[in-house]
């Protein structure tokens, strides 16, 4: 059997999935952040581009993907699906591991699968310049790739901790001609205001977004751009998963168990939400459905579902999420980009409906298993993504004991390259596995909005 699992490029999906159109129930939906009343359509074209604004509240089950956009795609698309015959040789396990490694597009990771629809729309409709957050940077230069491409000016602020750990995301940034801060910056009025506050605050998603929304909001000829999180960004991202299903087929497999990580949700929407289809049309009903999230800021496993902001500032709408509260500050972990206080309202709602499961690790754990991964498979994965390995390891264990030839399939979804730092500390035993105290989630939880 073959290691790589290949598509041809006339093969990759046309269309996007889009998830809403098989809920069981319908979304809550985003309130706006003044009235509290449900938002309209035209409440959010002071950010973002009309035809993304569509694709947000869209219940059409399948969405083209433009030709544009496909073009671009090509440059890495379609992904190859791996069997890890060599970890399965070193784990001793009679199940079957598959992973779809991201980690061959030009920035590194699955992030590009979004940026470049949303620079597209942003282009078509005249938009001159996007503003944006990142927390490890992978989406900051994903977007810096995107918007080179389509000619638009690109401002991103990036999480303090990251950004000090991370220098060689903000060259590539740079690379591709944006411009990057560390964030809280001065150049905002929400960064000014946390720097007065805590001058020496390692920053957070919650506030890079604050920066980003306020930016886009005070420029004429800018627009605001997420990397997770909406529903059009999970909406992109599910080409991930329909190519998967495709290669599967190739070679006669169902997929028993499907993990990634958790941060914003993309990652985990891009490869799950077509497996989560199969389980809600009873083609695979029993598919097992993770999402792997870090014990320091887990949103899923120990969060609330309820509205709450998706940036500290109160800038965005309101948001029914799993939510460990918007002005919660994880501590600098070095899987940045999993450092996020809420999850993707569509990730949310399919986790209260119990079609998808999630699971907390330790930082040390899941570093282990991104060496053993590495040491049997080559490719040194993203801290973020090796919070997925350790569950595939998990699992894989479970059917050395049990005897289960399970197919266990998990997103390998960004390369470690610019993460070698986070690997020298481990090596150095300097990683601390820290669990956020409950006490202290409860506390940030009081803080929720009213809606009434």
């Amino acid at each position: 059997m073959d290691t790589k699992i290949i598509l041809d490029e006339n093969e990759m999906p046309k269309k996007w999935y889009n998830i809403q159109a098989d809920l069981k129930t319908p979304l809550d939906p985003p309130m706006h952040p003044q009235t509290k009343k449900p938002v309209r359509p035209s409440d959010l074209e002071l950010i973002f581009p009309k035809e993304l604004i569509k694709q947000e509240m869209c219940q059409d089950r399948y969405i083209d993907i433009p030709g544009e956009v496909r073009d671009i795609y090509t440059l890495w698309r379609p992904s190859p699906l791996y069997r890890a015959f060599r970890l399965e040789k070193v784990l001793k396990t009679p199940a079957k591991i598959y992973y779809k490694y991201e980690g061959v597009s030009p920035p590194g990771s699955h992030k590009p699968n979004t940026a470049i629809a949303q620079a597209y729309y942003n282009m078509k409709e005249g938009i001159e310049r996007i503003a944006t957050e990142t927390g490890a940077g992978q989406w900051g230069s994903s977007l810096a790739f995107a918007t080179q491409l389509f000619g638009l000016e690109c401002k991103v602020y990036m999480v303090r901790g990251s950004y000090d750990q991370k220098p060689y995301r903000k060259m590539m940034m740079q690379t591709w001609g944006a411009t990057c801060v560390p964030s809280p910056s001065p150049d905002t009025n929400s960064g000014r205001a946390i720097l007065a506050k805590d001058p020496d605050t390692p920053g957070s998603l919650g506030i890079a977004i604050s920066e980003a929304v306020e930016d886009a909001a005070t420029h004429d000829n800018t627009n605001y751009s997420l990397g997770s999180v909406l529903n059009h960004v999970c909406l992109h991202q599910t080409i991930i998963g329909l190519e998967t299903q495709k290669q599967l087929e190739m070679v006669d497999e169902t997929a028993d168990v499907v993990i990634a990580s958790a941060g914003g949700g993309s990652n985990l929407a891009g490869l799950s939400f077509p497996f989560v289809k199969d389980k809600i049309d009873g083609k695979n009903p029993d598919v097992e459905i993770i999402a792997a999230e870090p014990a320091a800021c887990p949103s899923l496993t120990k969060g609330m579902y309820a509205y709450d902001y998706g940036d500290v500032a109160g800038l965005t709408p309101l948001l029914k999420m799993f939510t460990l509260g918007h002005d919660f500050i994880p501590p600098s972990i070095h899987a940045g980009g999993l450092r996020y206080h809420g999850m993707a309202p569509l990730v949310s709602h399919l986790h209260a409906d119990k079609l998808i499961d999630s699971t907390s690790v330790y930082q040390n754990e899941v570093f282990d298993a991104a060496v053993l991964f590495a040491r049997a498979e080559g490719i040194i994965p993203a801290p973020e993504s090796a919070h997925a390995i350790r569950i595939a390891i998990n699992k894989a264990l479970e059917c050395k004991k049990s005897g289960e030839a399970k197919t266990i399939v998990f997103n390998n979804s960004g390369h470690g390259h610019f993460d070698l730092s986070s690997y020298e500390g481990y090596f150095a035993g300097s990683l601390v596995d820290y669990e956020y105290p409950a006490e202290l989630i409860a506390q940030s939880l009081k803080n929720l909005p009213a809606l009434s």
